[in-house]
């Protein structure tokens, strides 16, 4: 689980965009452009090498 303040601050390195946190997948999913970034043992991966790319 992510505490939600660090939720509210994070932002989509690749476009700024706000981002969400789908507990389910244990991703941070960006509202704006779509990029999935893990989550590995509590700690987001916002790097956007590590980022799946946006749904088609």
């Amino acid at each position: 689980m992510i505490d939600t303040k660090l939720i509210e601050i994070l932002a989509c390195p690749a476009c700024r965009g706000d981002i969400e946190y789908n507990a389910k997948e244990e991703k941070i999913v960006c509202i704006e452009c779509g990029r999935r970034y893990p989550v590995r043992d509590g700690i987001p991966v916002m790097l956007v090498d590590e980022a799946e790319p946006p749904a088609v």
